[in-house]
């Protein structure tokens, strides 16, 4: 069995972690971590793991920890990964971290677009970007991983094989995303109280949104060459679920058959990635509590432009779906080992 630690248990992200390794076959959790429950039952925290997780939680302390467990997820807030983090921990123990401290490679970018100093820059070079689907094999042999942001994931996977094959013109590309509230953390938040956010739409984040250099990285290595486009985030009234519509210039005719081929060249294969029948559009309820990216698309001829659309739920291939996803890649198992979940629908 796989010995589990979790930082951050009592984040949304945390519970989601908790309910998916429950249903894990080959992983055990050792160490319930939350800074602000501590000595509290988990099951006091999270009711609906009362009879189903009898522990207590623990504190952040990552070097008690690394020598307890095999993985240690981080689901916390920025910076603090980092600031704990060293090489005698990664000797020991492999970490997936749910926040962005290790995802840009770039030092001066992180630090001017989370407004954070980075505690622990000699570990960017090495930490993998956790997006299975495109980086694998280098998971696999990965001691440090970077989970992928929820909107990013989504925002990827959506447009990444039409920039790998050039068939988008990267300049033109404007990602217009909408995400439930659940993803704004578990925090008590005036923006985020029920009177602020129900019967309400808003934009947020227009042109500073952090997820951008994050997707305008990973985007640029796919197309190989340098991308900057226009992410806008929206938050509408709804517990989970992204729903990402990008609009880009095609560079060529093309009908609906060559572009599906082209998405089949990359997800063919991915157990959760499913690429929709033609007019289909992806919709959030239909991956609502699973691991799945549904991606949609459509072309425009009269505008010469394809509109691109991916949902996922932002808690599960967003976050914590993901990580065990990693996680299942860095120790050679099954790689949908615990995260057989069927979409709950309604």
């Amino acid at each position: 069995m796989i010995k589990v630690g979790i930082i951050g248990a009592t984040g949304y992200a945390g519970g989601e972690l908790v309910r998916i390794l429950m249903g894990h076959k080959e992983a055990e959790i050792k160490w319930y971590g939350s800074r602000s429950y501590i000595g509290k039952k988990y099951a006091d925290v999270y009711q609906n793991m009362f009879q189903i997780v009898d522990a207590e939680c623990m504190d952040d302390n990552m070097e008690e920890l690394a020598s307890q467990v095999d993985v240690i997820f981080t689901a916390t807030p920025q910076g603090l990964c980092a600031s704990l983090v060293n090489e005698e921990i990664l000797s020991k123990v492999k970490i997936i971290d749910l926040s962005a401290d290790f995802r840009l490679k770039d030092v001066k970018v992180y630090e001017e677009w989370y407004k954070i100093e980075h505690k622990a820059p000699q570990f960017l070079e090495e930490a993998v970007y956790g997006l299975c689907e495109i980086n694998r094999e280098d998971v696999k042999r990965a001691r440090l991983v970077a989970n992928p942001g929820c909107y990013t994931t989504c925002s990827i996977l959506t447009a990444y094989p039409l920039a790998k094959e050039g068939l988008i013109d990267m300049s033109t590309l404007i990602i217009d995303a909408k995400s439930g509230t659940s993803g704004a953390g578990r925090g008590a938040k005036l923006p985020n109280l029920f009177c602020e956010v129900n019967e309400n739409i808003k934009a947020y984040g227009v042109a500073t949104h952090r997820h951008t250099p994050e997707i305008e990285e990973q985007l640029g290595y796919a197309a190989g060459e340098k991308v900057v486009l226009n992410f806008t985030p929206h938050l509408v009234p709804m517990n989970r679920g992204i729903l990402a519509t990008e609009y880009a210039k095609l560079t060529k005719e093309v009908n609906w058959e060559d572009v599906k081929a082209v998405y089949d060249k990359y997800y063919a294969d991915e157990k959760f990635v499913r690429v929709l029948d033609k007019d289909v559009c992806p919709e959030t309820k239909w991956v609502e509590g699973s691991n799945y990216v549904d991606i949609g698309f459509k072309i425009d001829p009269r505008t010469g432009r394809i509109i691109m659309m991916g949902a996922i739920d932002n808690l599960v291939k967003g976050a914590a779906g993901q990580a065990v996803q990693n996680m299942n890649l860095m120790f050679g198992l099954k790689e949908s080992e615990g995260l057989e979940l069927v979409p709950m629908f309604p």
